[in-house]
């Protein structure tokens, strides 16, 4: 099993259009950089962004997983975005406010694995034919833009969303896809984000979509397995013998076994 085979805990976005930020980012300890041709940049400065981003792709990010996040399907910008991805050497490709299946149409040419972000109630409603759709690897709860479709009067209430939220998490696992939490706007707020990284890791994400260098580190941590869950899966596999059997003051089978195994696994990667 290889680095790749595990989902990227902390995905951090850079903006396409910010030099400084392209540079700095090969220096973070991100699993995975989303250069962001969309959101993060200025409507006047795509073409510098695209330019921006296959310089960067080209320098490489060492060690790295490295994904684009293109315009939306049905924008001016995409077929431009597109052909500026071609033929370069990424992991994946970020599509935003994805309804349909169909807005993977315009994507599928470049064979690479679509992260589809989950933004709109429609979208929460076809997550599951999304998820199981050959194209896609992941899903992104995109959490700012269900909460503004939701007219929600706090975006920072994940409790009205809670529904959507679990929706996207159900979609992704039956789909085999990996499923990412979306980001969190206050950056000033450690304590706070830390605690949302924690949640999403409790809600079954796979990672957590970051906006700034400072969550990095504190999303590795969230998303990591802890020594007190690495202890626990070590003394499981130890005390296994197959079929049910009691552990600790609980019953055990076969399937808890191999979960305590894919976290031990994936503690070895951490």
């Amino acid at each position: 099993m290889t680095p790749s085979d595990y989902p990227p805990r902390s995905l951090l976005y850079v903006p396409g259009s910010n030099a400084r930020a392209l540079e700095k980012a090969a220096g973070l300890a991100a699993d995975m950089l989303i250069i962001d041709l969309e959101d993060a940049v200025p409507a006047d400065r795509k073409a510098e962004a695209r330019d921006a981003m296959r310089g960067a792709v080209a320098a490489g990010f060492p060690g790295k997983r490295v994904a684009v996040r293109v315009n939306a399907t049905g924008t001016a910008e995409q077929i431009d975005d597109i052909v500026a991805i071609a033929g370069l050497t990424i992991d994946a490709v970020v599509l935003p406010k994805v309804d349909a299946p169909s807005d993977l149409d315009p994507l599928r040419g470049l064979g690479l694995p679509v992260f589809a972000m989950i933004e709109t109630p429609t979208a929460i409603y076809a997550a599951r034919d999304i998820a199981a759709d050959p194209a896609v690897a992941g899903l992104i709860a995109g959490l700012n833009d269900l909460a503004h479709e939701l007219k929600l009067p706090d975006g920072m209430d994940r409790g009205a969303m809670s529904h959507a939220i679990q929706a996207i998490v159900l979609a992704a696992r039956a789909g085999g896809v990996w499923g990412f939490d979306g980001v969190y706007n206050a950056i000033d707020d450690a304590a706070g984000f830390a605690a949302e990284a924690v949640e999403g890791r409790r809600l079954g994400f796979d990672g957590k979509t970051l906006i700034h260098p400072s969550q990095v580190d504190p999303c590795n941590t969230a998303f990591a397995p802890s020594e007190r869950e690495i202890a626990a899966a070590e003394a499981l596999v130890a005390a296994a013998t197959g079929g049910a059997q009691r552990h600790d003051g609980r019953m055990i089978e076969d399937m808890h076994v191999a979960a305590a195994r894919m976290l031990l696994e994936r503690a070895g990667r951490a």
